[in-house]
């Protein structure tokens, strides 16, 4: 296999994982045909075909299959390799990919980024959105270098580094200003916006209210905290968002915003990466960073909520 070089296997880990030439040029930022040519060049050099092609989605053939699961652990060493040479390199610099989940990510995210930006000048932070599941996977993928999630993910391969708390805060509407603030597990009698499938505040919020097995005709969703606080402002029920997102969904909504009754739910934020990564001093740098950013950001929302 003499020539196959990285980016070949770049190439190929994408068009596997994607399933489809489009989409796997896009995802390297190549044009099609130039992925293409690099995908049969590689064939030529292994000497047996990777992949089927014909109609809009490909599939890999059974060498295909077993070259993909192997490139993955190549790239991952590779990665790994680059890694340890930042790390011997002083201070970090060059790209920093930051996976931040959605219900965190509007509200800590740009304070996040300056501080890290201001003490590490040389720094590139490259942030992506996505849920839990997600963020964990491209973790493990090595397709991130750490991630703002809330903990536990309880997974093996990581490091988990609690950061701070928050609470969750009730939202409803403007006309129910006056009216006393329900305990949590009085909740499920009122009519609950939620976050759609996949958001892990979804279910920190099914738990919060004593909901085990939510009916699709007794709750509503939305694909954002922005649009669970747009709905609430119609009237069309309730909705909890993190302590963080109060300033931000207030804004030209029609709501009210109360802390709950003691014990008030919260959760916890984190900062998770992989146990092999050797940026892992650098990175409990960096977790001291957003924990600070959080922490002022908290103290900024305790202001403007309702006890």
């Amino acid at each position: 296999m003499i020539g196959v070089t990285i980016k070949h296997l770049r190439y190929f880990e994408a068009l596997a994982k994607l399933g489809h030439f489009g989409r796997a040029a896009e995802a390297c930022t190549v044009s099609q045909p130039a992925l293409s040519v690099q995908i049969k060049d590689l064939e030529e050099l292994i000497g047996a075909p990777l992949v089927e092609r014909g109609g809009r989605q490909i599939r890999l053939t059974s060498l295909g299959e077993q070259f993909a699961q192997r490139v993955r652990e190549i790239l991952r060493s590779v990665d790994e390799l680059e890694e340890l040479a930042r790390a011997a390199d002083g201070p970090l610099t060059g790209q920093l990919r930051i996976g931040v989940i959605p219900t965190v990510a509007p509200y800590l995210l740009p304070g996040v980024i300056k501080a890290l930006i201001q003490s590490y000048p040389g720094l590139e932070p490259r942030p992506r959105e996505a849920t839990t599941h997600k963020l964990i996977g491209n973790l493990l993928e090595a397709r991130l270098d750490l991630a703002i999630v809330a903990l536990p993910v309880s997974e093996a391969a990581l490091t988990e580094m609690p950061l701070f708390d928050e609470e969750f805060v009730l939202v409803r509407p403007l006309e129910d200003a006056g009216k006393p603030v329900p305990s949590s597990n009085k909740l499920h009698e009122m009519k609950l916006l939620l976050l759609e499938e996949g958001h892990c505040f979804r279910e920190q919020a099914l738990s919060v209210c004593n909901i085990t097995d939510p009916s699709p005709r007794e709750l509503m969703e939305g694909s954002s905290l922005s649009t669970l606080v747009q709905m609430v402002g119609a009237g069309i029920g309730v909705t909890l968002i993190p302590q963080m997102a109060v300033a931000a969904e207030s804004r030209s909504s029609n709501v009210c915003m109360f802390r709950l009754r003691e014990p008030r739910p919260s959760r916890t934020i984190g900062i998770v990466w992989r146990k092999t990564n050797p940026l892992a001093s650098q990175f409990a740098q960096i977790a001291d960073i957003v924990r600070e950013v959080g922490l002022h950001k908290q103290r900024e929302m305790h202001d403007l909520l309702r006890a």
